[in-house]
Parts: structure tokens; C-alpha cells; sequence
């Protein structure tokens, strides 16, 4: 089978650093690549766009970063409403818009679902992530973005697509917007931090009217009497549980602790991640 080219962006471990986009500007303001690329603009493109997302409220809350590029999807939305050959798909899955082919066609822009082609105003054509194809040409065996991450986000690899597959499968690896059914070979681990919402909250036990952090307690998360989740809280007596969908209705949350020491509590979940506040639990010692 041919092998073609994959990337995988960790977002749990991107801490917004920047140094793709940097590596990616240093690499195309002022220089052109033919066949590749035209010069990139000094301002107003991110090739590598760092998303933000936040989640959670007070005391917990949460910043994640996602780093978001051309897909080079498989059957890509660009390439539909491209003219003239502007864009190919390479045997190795590298998506390339010509900076010839493309000049005026703006409609390349709106065409992407992810919003990573860019209008170069001056040269009037549309560009993207090369995903560095002519430095792969050469043979590199990584991008730039990947040898500019001092913590590993991201994973360019070549192989199969069997092998891809089996490799999504195994790491639980998403793709942003699959129901444009796009095929992007861009695929993303712990992509929940994004996309799902958590609910957490800390136990404390009373006794004789003191309160004293609940480490151990049992928490488990029902729906429609069915088990959800199921987690213990830590030394401070908090838990959390996550990859839990948006607006995804009612909940029951059942924390033990003891078997004295019972209570349960019921909450709506809809598009931001919860905080449940302190939850007592009162009992015989």
C-alpha cells in the first residue's frame, strides 16, 4: 500500500508557546518556494493557528490550546471549487495549492471548514500549510512545526493508510468537523479537551460538626439510571470526570463514602463544564 503522510497534534500537551507559528512564518515571509508556495504576508496569516478553549469555573477552570492547519484532506472542500488544477493531491496525501493556478480565486478561502487557507491580498491567491512538503522533498523526515515543539505536540508520520487506522483506534485519535466527512490527515489525541465538557466538585465528610476532606470516596455519574462514570476523590477530597458531551441533559451524581455516608445530587448539563461546589456528606464515623 502507498504510504502517505499523517499528523498528529496532542492538545493536551500544547502550552501555547507559539514556536510552530513562529517556525512556520520564518520558514515562508520572504521566501518562495515554486510549485509550493508564494511568499507568506509579514501580517494577517496563521498558517498554524493556536486556538484557545477554556473550560470550567471558579476554583477550576482550565486553558487548553489546539493547533489548527490545513487538514490536507483526502476528499478536501477546496479542491471542489478550485479551477484549472489549482489545487492536487499528491501520491503521499499532501494537499498543494499552486500559486499560479490559484491567482483570484477567492472562493478556495471560503471553501475550507477549518478556516486555514488564507487570502494573500498582494499576490491575490489563496495559500495554506504546505505541511513542508519541500523540505519532505529533500528528505526531511519531520516538519518544521514538529522540530520547532519543545513538548512534543506534534507527530508527523508516513505510512499506510491501514496502519493510520489502526494506529487512531489504538491512541482513541479525532478529527475536527467529521461530519464534513472531509478525510483529513490530520488527526488529534485528547481532542475532549476541546470539544467536551467536565463536571467536578470536592466531598467533605461532617462529623460531630467538623468537616474533614472525603479522600477515597466513591463518585458515580448515572444517566437514565445507567452508569456513566465512575472515579474516586483525591487527598482534597475532588474529583472530576470528562469527555462528557455538551448540552447532553440530566445527570445524577452519587458519591459513597462509607456505609453510612450517602448522598446523591442532579444537575442539567449543557454547553460549559460544571463545578458542583463542596458536597457533604454527613454519618456516623
Amino acid at each position: 500500500m502507498t504510504k502517505k503522510w499523517n499528523m498528529i497534534v496532542d492538545v493536551s500537551r500544547c502550552d501555547n508557546c507559539r514556536n510552530c507559528f513562529l517556525a512556520t512564518k520564518d520558514e515562508h515571509i520572504g521566501n518562495e518556494f515554486p510549485g509550493y508556495a508564494a511568499p507568506q504576508p509579514l501580517h494577517g496569516h496563521n498558517w498554524v493557528d493556536i486556538q484557545r478553549k477554556e473550560r470550567g469555573r471558579w476554583p477550576i477552570v482550565e486553558a487548553n490550546f489546539m493547533p489548527v492547519m490545513c487538514n490536507h484532506c483526502d476528499d478536501a472542500p477546496c479542491m471542489k471549487v478550485a479551477k484549472g488544477g489549482a489545487i492536487s493531491k499528491r501520491a503521499d496525501g499532501i494537499v498543494i495549492i499552486d500559486p499560479k493556478k490559484s491567482k483570484g480565486q477567492r472562493a478556495i478561502v471560503d471553501a475550507c471548514p477549518y478556516g486555514a487557507v488564507y487570502w494573500n491580498e498582494e499576490e491575490q491567491i489563496p495559500q495554506a500549510w504546505i505541511f513542508d512538503a519541500h523540505l519532505l522533498d529533500q528528505g526531511w523526515t519531520k516538519t518544521r512545526v514538529e522540530e520547532s515543539c519543545h513538548t512534543d505536540v506534534f507527530r508527523s508520520i508516513k505510512i499506510d493508510d491501514q496502519e493510520m487506522q489502526r494506529i487512531k483506534e489504538k491512541e482513541g485519535l479525532e478529527v475536527l468537523q467529521p461530519e464534513c466527512e472531509s478525510q483529513p490527515r490530520v488527526y488529534y489525541k485528547n481532542l475532549h479537551l476541546i470539544t467536551k465538557c467536565f463536571v467536578a466538585g470536592s466531598v467533605v465528610v461532617n462529623v460531630e460538626g467538623i468537616e474533614e476532606c472525603a479522600e477515597g470516596a466513591e463518585v458515580i455519574l448515572k444517566q437514565n439510571d445507567s452508569e456513566v462514570a465512575r472515579v474516586a476523590t483525591d487527598i482534597f477530597g475532588e474529583f472530576k470526570i470528562d469527555k462528557l458531551e455538551k448540552k447532553s441533559g440530566q445527570y445524577e451524581l452519587e458519591v459513597n463514602s462509607g456505609s453510612s455516608r450517602r448522598t446523591s445530587v442532579e444537575f442539567d448539563l449543557g454547553d460549559e463544564s460544571l463545578f458542583l461546589g463542596t458536597i457533604t456528606l454527613a454519618g456516623g464515623g
